[in-house]
């Protein structure tokens, strides 16, 4: 074990940044197959243990939003890494929530569309998520998150024997945790919002519906942990840059054909 960390921390050391669809430098080194494979199984695991919505309405709804943001992908993010088919599962779960993994795999809670009121704030959400898969951020945490964890480990090996060694590994772990992994998650946040703004609009849904849900988010989700030990923007930060964002997507929303999918 101690011998492949330490092949998968020169690993990380020597390999180049690929770029996110928004230009961020991005460190992502996990084979995006093996990315498909973790996904898939994943989503496998949920759906054994979260049963399925039976509500037809609400089945055909999820899919006519998330088939329009998905017929976009390819237009306006070309390149990204993309599966030969998506499956689209509406779940029996009060909770308002909704995920996206590699391999093509996009869950929605029932309990999501009680918070989001129309079509454009359900498209908000998933084009959110599906951002997420589009630009690797599962790959890039996943990357994270083992090198610090070789690199503790590096620490210990070079320390061993020392008393002090293990409160040093505690101490840097920590400052690791809140000075690397918590901001690159916010953000990652941040872009698959943007991402999936640019997404909606594209595919015909009003962006400015972005921030009504977010705002209805706020409502239903009471209190929030503070920002900076918070994985995820605060609902006030999170609104201001998709207003800021706007002028990019409306002129998108204006050149697409609106979409109803309550028809």
């Amino acid at each position: 074990m101690r011998i492949w960390l330490v092949l998968l921390t020169t690993l990380i050391l020597a390999t180049g940044c690929d770029q996110t669809p928004t230009g961020r430098d991005q460190l992502a080194v996990i084979p995006d197959s093996m990315m498909a494979d973790f996904g898939r199984q994943t989503f496998m695991q949920i759906q054994q243990q979260v049963p399925l919505s039976d509500d037809a309405t609400a089945n055909q709804r999820v899919q006519c939003v998330a088939t329009h943001l998905i017929s976009q992908i390819a237009n306006r993010f070309p390149g990204s890494p993309l599966p030969d088919t998506w499956e689209v599962v509406l779940f029996a779960n009060d909770s308002p929530n909704a995920f996206a993994v590699a391999g093509g795999k996009i869950g929605v809670n029932r309990g999501l569309l009680t918070v989001a009121e129309t079509d454009d704030q359900l498209a908000a959400v998933i084009g959110h998520e599906v951002a997420h898969v589009l630009a690797r951020h599962g790959n890039e945490r996943l990357t994270q998150e083992l090198g610090i964890k070789a690199i503790l480990m590096l620490i210990g090996l070079l320390g061993e024997g020392d008393a002090d060694t293990e409160s040093i590994i505690q101490a840097l772990g920590l400052g690791a945790h809140l000075g690397i992994a918590l901001p690159f998650s916010r953000a990652h946040e941040e872009e698959a919002d943007l991402m999936g703004l640019e997404l909606m609009a594209s595919a015909g849904f009003d962006p400015r519906e972005s921030t009504a849900l977010w705002r209805n988010m706020a409502k239903a989700g009471g209190g929030q942990p503070l920002e900076f030990l918070s994985t995820h923007p605060n609902h006030d930060s999170r609104i201001e840059a998709l207003e800021e964002r706007l002028d990019v997507a409306l002129p998108l929303y204006q050149q697409a054909t609106p979409v109803n999918c309550e028809r």
